[in-house]
């Protein structure tokens, strides 16, 4: 019954929020903006109320997989809710229903982290916020906001970083770094987007801009 649990949140990752909410308005993500289905590219495109629908689909997705399903084994271990967990990340990247297509996987971790690991999900909200707001990109904050839960299971957490939370946090900073290379070759080469507006630090701070608007 463990890898049912496992197969089924793969399967509910891979229900996408922007297709959902792309249906509902009759659009299609995919054809707009950075092509992304996730919901910064859908707050770039179709506004806050069109994101805000996306982000909820997204993080409750984590969130149902690793509370409710591990409940299908009769005694589930320590690792299954964090392989349940990985397994919904992974089917949002790899949608079944998309032809192992999808998104980037961020929103779903965060719903992942927020019913598993709340500490770390606060800090990891507190870094990405930090970020946005010193530099408006919302890459480097999902990078820096996987680290800080890197750092927080490594060093603050009684579990350690070799424990279930410790490797699926070590697996998701891997797979964050894998899923965002066309983010890392646009930040190198000086165009990555950025939302201008959200750098509020950043221009009261007068720090030097990362990307275009």
């Amino acid at each position: 019954m463990s890898l049912l649990a496992i197969l089924l949140a793969f399967a509910l990752g891979g229900i996408l929020g922007g297709r959902i909410a792309g249906h509902l308005k009759g659009v299609d993500l995919r054809a707009a903006g950075s092509g992304n289905i996730g919901a910064t590219n859908a707050l770039r495109t179709q506004g806050r109320a069109f994101a805000l629908l996306v982000l909820v689909i997204d993080v409750g997705k984590g969130v149902l997989a690793v509370l409710l399903l591990p409940q299908l084994a009769a005694q589930a271990s320590a690792w299954l809710p964090f392989a349940c967990g990985a397994a919904a990340v992974f089917g949002h990247c790899f949608s079944p229903w998309q032809g192992f297509n999808g998104g980037k996987g961020v929103a779903t971790l965060a719903g992942v982290f927020l019913a598993l690991m709340p500490i770390a999900f606060g800090w990891m909200l507190l870094a990405f916020v930090l970020t946005v707001l010193l530099t408006g990109v919302v890459s480097l904050a999902t990078l820096f906001g996987a680290l800080v839960a890197l750092l927080h299971v490594t060093c603050w957490s009684a579990t350690g970083v070799f424990s279930p939370a410790g490797c699926f946090v070590t697996l998701m900073v891997l797979l964050i770094l894998a899923t965002h290379l066309d983010n890392w070759r646009r930040l190198k080469a000086g165009n990555e987007s950025r939302f201008e507006k959200a750098r509020v630090l950043g221009r009261a701070l007068g720090l030097p801009t990362i990307g275009k608007t």
